[in-house]
């Protein structure tokens, strides 16, 4: 898998259109739920995206602290169902992370995580803040990590 990270205006009209089918993939039709995925934030975004054999594999997008949270943050956080045995969602993660520590130093990292992935995201060192929540009717828990 190779990953890019780019802001939204770098973005292709071809990898947006993967990044918004798989999101819409995953969140909407696999976890059956509805809300609104565009939600207006996408343009203040980087967008972290995993791409294998010319197709959106994993992807992520980070905000700057202040702009989604009070801290930075990761979101949509996302791998398409076929590439989930390959370790993509840590690639991914980790590749966020990263560009967060070298973007925003020193900054701690906050995310809104669904409260099933709550062993995935320990495992990259997240700490649960608080309690768990519903979030469009999915469980979710709030975790930091600090920078």
């Amino acid at each position: 898998m190779e990953i890019s990270i780019k802001t939204f205006d770098k973005l292709t009209t071809k990898e947006l259109y993967q990044i918004l089918q798989l999101r819409s993939e995953v969140f909407v039709v696999e976890q059956d739920c509805v809300y609104q995925d565009l939600d207006g934030k996408d343009e203040k975004a980087i967008h972290v995206v995993g791409t294998k054999n010319g197709k959106v594999a994993a992807y992520t997008r980070i905000f700057k602290p202040g702009d989604y949270f009070e801290n930075a943050s990761i979101g949509r956080v996302v791998v398409a169902k076929e590439e989930r045995k390959y370790g993509y969602g840590k690639i991914i993660m980790q590749t966020s992370m990263d560009e967060i520590r070298k973007s925003f130093p020193k900054s701690t990292i906050e995310l809104s995580g669904q409260t099933y992935l709550l062993k995935f995201y320990t495992n990259l060192g997240f700490v649960v803040q608080g309690k768990e929540y519903l979030e469009d009717d999915i469980p979710h828990i709030r975790m930091v990590k600090k920078g």
